[in-house]
């Protein structure tokens, strides 16, 4: 009796809901850099870098809706690499391609690794390296089983982020308008005089590479359009609604810790802790560091979902080994995914290797 196998060379799946595209889009663009990292953007610029946010921002908008456009009209798991190649031939989409998984898979141990380390700060008694390996091993596993799994996980990943965000955005109002008993709005005052912007275009200039790497992960929507059930529809939504949302939680949450948080402060280290301290809220470090555990853990499943579908392409395209094009019953490209993990986790071992050499 012959055994069907478990793997073949076919076509991913198709059942990603709408409704998870449009969270994946926004969830992977609001990371741990929002939560924890901001404030280095406003140590730079100061309240202006509304400026750098509104700049990058427009930006992002103007890629997404080109790369929007391109996903619906040609849905596919290579995504702008599979556009990079049509448009400027094989070694063009080749080398856009290896970058783009590269960026991701040498990131996928080091998000583990940083969830882990803001995890230790609220329960010391556990090694980091041990959560480390918990989170990669059950994220692995939801990357395995089926992308309607994965699109659950960062579903709700998605949620949470955006709840907490809808959350501050209501608690910095209630600050700013002097709604919270007790409490001393502290009013405009960052944003008057010379204030606003300390050091001038420079630090506009400076702040704007911070704020561009903090859009980052917007464009999983393109590489995710392959496997929904209506592409066409699902993708222009997705991006539709996710561009104008980034902007509105960032605009805003950027704006609420500019005016609460004086620029030189050292409440900038942790920027959302420090208004939700400054709004007399006990505990606030420690919600903030939770939420940007979550945003680590979202983006460790969306990049390890990018990189095993963009090595799946490549594979397909035959400009990578052919073994990762190999697909699952679950229509899950698992050595794909299991090779994104593994050169991952080695590339990190080996730096911690040699940095202590």
């Amino acid at each position: 009796m012959e055994h069907e196998t478990t793997t073949s060379f076919r076509a991913l799946g198709a059942t990603l809901k709408p409704r998870q595209l449009t969270m994946m889009g926004l969830g992977s663009a609001i990371g741990a850099g929002l939560f924890i990292g901001s404030g280095a953007g406003i140590q730079a610029a100061g309240p202006a870098v509304l400026i750098s946010y509104l700049v990058a921002g427009t930006l992002i908008i103007l890629v997404m809706w080109a790369l929007g456009e391109m996903a619906a009209a040609n849905p596919n798991s290579g995504a702008f690499s599979v556009y990079t190649a049509k448009a400027y031939g094989p070694v063009a989409g080749a080398t856009v391609g290896w970058l783009w998984w590269l960026q991701l898979v040498v990131v996928i141990a080091a998000e583990a690794l940083g969830a882990a380390g803001l995890l230790a700060t609220i329960f010391p008694a556990l090694p980091v390296w041990l959560m480390a390996f918990v989170f990669i091993v059950v994220l692995t596993a939801v990357n395995l089983t089926s992308v309607k799994n994965f699109g659950e996980f960062e579903f709700w990943f998605a949620l949470l982020k955006v709840a907490a965000i809808v959350g501050f955005l209501l608690v910095g109002a209630a600050l700013l308008f002097g709604w919270l008993p007790g409490v001393q709005s502290p009013g405009l005052s960052n944003f008057t005089g010379s204030g606003f912007a300390p050091s001038g275009f420079a630090g506009i200039a400076t702040a704007l590479f911070v704020v561009a790497f903090a859009f980052g992960g917007t464009e999983i929507v393109s590489v995710a359009a392959a496997e929904t059930a209506e592409p066409a529809r699902s993708v222009k939504k997705a991006v539709r609604t996710v561009l104008w949302r980034i902007l509105v939680f960032y605009i805003g949450a950027i704006f609420v810790i500019a005016a609460v948080v004086p620029v030189g402060s050292a409440g900038l280290k942790s920027p959302f802790a420090a208004v939700l301290d400054a709004a007399g809220m006990p505990g606030a470090a420690t919600a903030i560091t939770l939420v940007a555990v979550a945003a680590l853990l979202s983006a460790l499943n969306a990049n390890l979902y990018g990189a095993s579908r963009m090595a799946f392409s490549l594979a397909e395209r035959g400009e990578a080994p052919r073994l990762l094009a190999s697909v699952s019953k679950a229509r899950v490209p698992v050595v794909a995914v299991l090779a994104s993990v593994a050169f991952g986790v080695v590339n990190k071992s080996a730096r911690i290797t040699c940095a202590k050499c």
